[in-house]
């Protein structure tokens, strides 16, 4: 006979932003003592003392189960999904209790199928005074945990502060989001405000100013278009300078159309004229 709990499923009461404890009580109905073991689908969620021991026959043993504080409150229409599973298994009068995790591992290894096991749901309770009911499954719910049954893991067998792990994945998000929003608004509203004064100082309040704003405006574009005329000027004149330059190096004058001489060495015309006169000398004196 597997052991029977009180109460059959384990309710939590509102709000859950500090820890909630629920106790169970697990009776062993039988006429020899048992070994039990509490896991849960949320280890990192739970702390549960003891998870683990020894029931005489006859006997009941108070189990406290404690929900570490979360961040903020789940939706009011939330359902959670957070099992338990309590495990049995029938001992001998001479086992001994002092190393049950001993005798669990010698169990399932040796036969696994001698042990009992018992289901217990989690449900969220509203808070005192609240007139709102807790999440009921559907009907068809049930089947499907049969059909896909969940994982379970060995809770946190000792009771201390809620870790980063005890937050929601969901409540993470939520609070980096609402983080980024606000500081998004908080640096808009600067950029806003500025633009708003400079639109303010920039409209003409008066005929006066307006004439006024209108004579700067006619000022700056005569001033542009004098520098424009001016810059074309220039680019003209250096075109022509490189132009001319260009036109020097490709036929070898100068500025004022004359050849240069070369600055060393003789003419051919005279080395011409000096061979022609060797040669003559040459053929009347020999």
């Amino acid at each position: 006979m597997s052991v029977e709990l009180d109460p059959p499923e384990l309710g939590f009461r509102r709000p859950f932003t500090h820890e909630v404890t629920q106790s169970l009580r697990l009776q062993n109905p039988s006429n020899d003592p048992i070994a039990f073991k509490v896991k849960t689908t949320a280890p990192k969620q739970y702390c549960v003392r003891p998870n683990s021991g020894k029931i005489d026959a006859g006997r009941d043993v108070e189990v406290q189960v404690l929900l570490q504080a979360m961040r903020e409150d789940p939706p009011p229409d939330a359902r959670c999904r957070d099992k338990f599973l309590v495990q049995t298994v029938a001992l001998s009068e001479d086992s001994d209790a002092s190393n049950i995790p001993a005798i669990w591992q010698n169990i399932e290894k040796v036969s696994k199928s001698s042990i009992q096991e018992r289901k217990i749901r989690v449900v969220f309770l509203p808070a005192d005074g609240s007139g709102g009911t807790p999440s009921q499954r559907h009907p068809q719910e049930a089947h499907l945990g049969d059909e896909a049954p969940p994982a379970y893991g060995s809770p946190a067998p000792s009771f201390g502060s809620p870790g980063p792990e005890a937050v929601t994945p969901m409540n993470r998000s939520t609070d980096a989001k609402g983080q980024a929003d606000s500081a998004g608004t908080h640096s808009a509203i600067p950029n806003v405000s500025a633009a708003v004064s400079n639109i303010a100082q920039a409209v003409p309040t008066s005929s006066e100013d307006l004439r006024a704003q209108l004579a700067d405006a006619k000022a700056t574009i005569s001033r542009l278009t004098q520098q424009a005329e001016e810059q074309g000027l220039r680019q003209r004149k250096t075109d022509a300078v490189n132009q001319d330059s260009r036109e020097r190096i490709t036929t070898g004058t100068s500025g004022m159309g004359i050849q240069q001489q070369p600055a060393d060495g003789v003419p051919v015309q005279i080395v011409a004229a000096l061979c022609l006169l060797s040669f003559l000398l040459a053929y009347f004196l020999f």
